[in-house]
């Protein structure tokens, strides 16, 4: 009998092994040097995000003596245990190659990061004047000692801790000092005429600690600094909410965050490796943190402060995605001249259109959809969810003005959509002063899939138009996530999505629904009967095969599923940017199943399910992964895809992911993955689809 690790990949084991395909990526000779640096950064941040989320939940559990084991059999420590291993490993390997070889590329570029010692006397005078007068002011060093407790460390910020040493009568006492890099800059630029150069693609950065550290001395008068060193930590952020016992869950959430903001337990202490003794020791001791959990780091703290190297204005040093087009069937809609409300639902009520962001703009698609809708006389009502919006949202705008223009307007905002809840708090509020209807979902589920549904009058009746995507309604992501999006007027999709914002909105009890696959209801059931039709037909000696796309693998019911689909003859490629629990190519397990993950410039966010069913091919697009979450704890619409042209457009651009030799890394029969051997035709899929 196989074992549990013999069949699964434990899931945060798989996610680190997708983050050190990132930081891999990043360290590729072939990528430009300011994409090499956006590659660092990113590996950072996600870091922090595993930290706070996923390690926190697992330290939460060892510490409450929990001993359920992961679907590959390791308790919660012993993930742990390997989770400190492997990440401490790729640390070294990112400050070994941060310190050394990206380092090197950007001297050779003339982008430079100083050492206060390495600088003139004339580039000190001006770094110590910009001090004095920028840095100084928004510094304020905490003394501790019986009368001042050890000051709480906010989450992610970055620290200087010193001993420091009276001069009259030689005592000694602990110093933070919080380092304010949302005020002001992590690298600071010295002006070329300072460095006395002539030459505007020759930047000079000292990073801020740097410059504080060899200010030290100006902030205690009377006081000498015996030593400092810098610190950072990470804290649990995960979001605790009792929504059953809330009568209100827009507070509820805003208290929650309000405890988020106070700081949960440390979970991650990063220090310089050369922390003077007495320093490390008061730090462990007033933080409370074990030694596994403490990074002892040889590089600069907070590497993703990195992206900041990436607004460069060096447009040689950067790939060039300048793209997004005005999808071919809306181009005359888009037209300066063209003003006819009318337009784009004409459009629509003659054929489905399919968009592929960012290779078709979303400006000139989505948010012109509900733009439109926004001004039209004749639409009644618009419905939409929101799960993550942009900062400055025109589709935000267009809601509150439909809803000014005496539309009926009802949007759904997602209040527990992780590290966005008080983005949306501050929208909901907004949206419902405006005159729209607010509505927050259904309490213990997570509202993720992305519907939109316009309700016009035509001809003395009502006709539906709906948008169905796999990403936000976000105009700042759709410009780097990859996702597809249906724009129709299929009015059985059309009646399944009233049904289904009835339901979100409590005034419905929906569970059947005509085309649509929804979850909780029928999405999981959908999925197992389409797979074990694959299998029924491989029995058979039919064409059977699968073909899916998404940002996750993690169902065990599904994942045992496909190695059923394999063992019986079903052909299985795996499109999987992120986590991967299964194992492919596994004899007598999985030896039709092929897994391959796209790490390029843009993220990867489309969900795809393609299932041949002996050529009568059926196609799907939704919000989920196969992930339990999504398909058993989340309201997620999936939607079909049933225009013959439409299907084969996706077929091709399915294959269009699965002949890349570029981006592209194989998942191997161990669960690790290495890159795919570029051949003598490079192909590169999305550069490819940009050139399209």
């Amino acid at each position: 009998m196989e074992k549990q690790g013999d069949i699964f990949i434990n899931r945060e084991l798989s996610w680190i092994e997708f983050n050190k395909r990132v930081l891999l990526t990043g360290m590729e000779k072939k990528y430009k040097i300011l994409d090499k640096v956006k590659f660092c950064s990113i590996f950072s941040n996600n870091l922090d995000e595993f930290f706070m989320v996923r390690v926190a939940s697992l330290k939460a559990q060892v510490e409450a003596g929990i001993t359920k084991k992961s679907i590959d059999g390791l308790i919660p420590k012993e993930q742990l245990t390997r989770i400190n291993k492997e990440v401490k490993n790729l640390t070294k390997l990112q400050e070994n190659y941060v310190n050394n070889e990206l380092n090197n590329e950007l001297k050779k570029e003339r982008i430079f990061i100083k050492k206060y010692k390495e600088l003139s006397e004339n580039q000190k005078n001006w770094s110590n004047n910009y001090f004095s007068s920028s840095i100084f002011p928004l510094l304020t060093p905490l003394v501790i000692d019986p009368a001042h407790p050890f000051p709480f460390i906010s989450n992610l910020s970055l620290n200087l801790a010193a001993i420091i040493k009276n001069s009259e009568d030689s005592k000694q006492q602990f110093v933070r000092i919080k380092i304010p890099t949302k005020n002001i800059n992590r690298f600071i630029r010295i002006p070329n005429e300072i460095i006395e150069i002539d030459d505007k693609n020759t930047h000079f950065f000292i990073s801020v600690e740097d410059l504080i550290g060899n200010n030290i001395n100006s902030l205690f008068n009377g006081m000498e600094c015996i030593n400092y060193s810098f610190f950072r930590v990470t804290r649990d952020a995960d979001l605790e909410l009792k929504e059953l016992e809330a009568d209100d869950l827009l507070l509820a959430v805003e208290q929650s965050l309000q405890k988020r903001r106070l700081g949960g337990d440390v979970v991650r202490l990063e220090v310089e490796s050369d922390i003077p003794k007495n320093i490390l020791r008061l730090l462990i001791k007033s933080i409370s943190i074990q030694e596994e959990y403490i990074y002892f780091c040889k590089s600069l703290l907070g590497l993703d402060d990195l992206n900041q190297l990436t607004k460069i204005h060096r447009d040689d040093l950067k790939e060039n995605l300048l793209v997004g087009k005005t999808h071919h069937l809306l181009k005359d809609l888009n037209s300066p001249s063209n003003k006819n409300f009318n337009s784009i639902f004409k459009i629509l009520r003659k054929k489905d259109v399919l968009l592929h962001h960012p290779y078709d703009l979303f400006k000139t698609s989505v948010e012109e959809f509900i733009n439109r809708a926004a001004d039209d006389p004749l639409v009644m009502a618009i419905k939409i969810t929101l799960y993550r919006v942009s900062k400055d949202s025109p589709i935000i705008a267009a809601l509150m003005r439909a809803a000014e223009n005496g539309k009926e307007v009802m949007t759904l905002v997602e209040l527990k959509a992780r590290f966005d809840e008080d983005n949306n708090i501050q929208w909901a509020k907004q949206l419902e002063q405006a005159g729209v209807h607010v509505v927050y979902g259904i309490i213990g589920f997570k509202t993720h899939t992305k519907i939109a549904l316009i309700v016009r009058k035509e001809k003395g009746s009502l006709r539906n138009y709906f948008h169905i995507g796999t990403g936000n309604y976000n105009s700042n992501t759709s410009m780097f996530y990859t996702d597809l999006g249906l724009l129709s007027t299929d009015p059985e999709i059309a009646s399944d999505l009233l049904e289904l914002f009835n339901y979100l909105s409590g005034f419905s009890k929906q569970k059947s629904f005509k085309k649509l696959l929804v979850s909780p209801s029928s999405l999981r059931e959908k999925f197992i009967f389409l797979i074990k039709r694959e299998i029924k037909h491989a029995k058979q000696g039919k064409k059977a095969e699968i073909i899916a796309k998404m940002n996750s693998l993690v169902d065990t019911e599904i994942i045992e599923l496909l190695y059923l689909a394999s063992q019986s003859g079903v052909k299985i490629s795996l499109i999987i940017r992120g986590i991967c629990c299964l194992y492919p190519q596994r004899k007598n397990l999985s030896e039709n199943i092929k897994v391959i993950s796209i790490i390029g410039h843009f993220l990867e966010h489309s969900r795809i399910f393609w299932f041949c069913n002996d050529d009568n091919v059926e196609v799907f697009i939704g919000s989920a992964d196969w992930m339990k979450r999504n398909l058993d704890r989340r309201i997620e619409a999936i939607t079909p895809i049933e225009d013959l042209q439409l299907k084969s457009h996706i077929y091709s651009l399915l294959q269009t992911y699965i002949k890349d030799n570029y981006f592209s890394w194989s998942m191997k029969e161990d669960g690790s993955y290495e890159k795919n051997i570029l051949h003598s035709d490079i192909y590169r899929s999305q550069i490819d689809l940009i050139n399209k």
